[in-house]
């Protein structure tokens, strides 16, 4: 996976604005994933919060655009690029995380604590999701012949963590 940072203007000025509150709760992190997951469906960005060439992505892996982080550390929305057949190995999190698709589809597979596959989804443009560890142990997967493009939100500075994954486990 590639990083790049970018600044996507005021795409994001509704959402990141619905978000603050949500995150400044005192919930537990599956409440907090759920309340943002409601803020991503009302304040899902177009694919245009990023620019044409990120959309393109990068034949060498899937690519991650950091979108915004909040002064505070406590959230960061980034954009994920997957070019057909790109896929992330199993692995989970540091903490809860939000994503929606913006374009195309994401396969995902989720696994038990002994890696057996115990769910599989496939996720199309509009449709978000969340979740929180324990439990988040998973695999995304672009199963499409087109680029899938999606907007995640984590419940930490991926900046100063160099990602949301906890550990892989592949």
């Amino acid at each position: 996976m590639t990083t790049t940072q970018a600044d996507p203007g005021s795409g994001l000025s509704a959402l990141v604005d619905g978000v603050r509150p949500v995150v400044a709760a005192p919930n537990s992190w599956s409440e907090t994933a759920e309340l943002v997951a409601d803020q991503l469906r009302h304040h899902l960005p177009s694919r245009d919060v990023l620019t044409a060439e990120q959309r393109r992505g990068s034949p060498e892996g899937y690519r991650s655009h950091t979108l915004h982080v909040e002064p505070d550390g406590a959230f960061s929305i980034v954009g994920l690029v997957w070019r057909p057949g790109q896929v992330t190995r199993i692995h989970d999190h540091l903490t809860w995380c939000v994503f929606g698709v913006i374009q195309g589809v994401e396969h995902e597979d989720l696994f038990d604590a002994d890696l057996n596959v115990i769910g599989r989804s496939d996720n199309y443009a509009g449709e978000v999701s969340g979740f929180a560890p324990p439990g988040d142990i998973h695999r995304v997967h672009n199963t499409a012949g087109t680029t899938a493009i999606s907007i995640h939100i984590y419940g930490t500075d991926v900046t100063r963590t160099g990602s949301s994954v906890r550990r892989y486990y592949d």
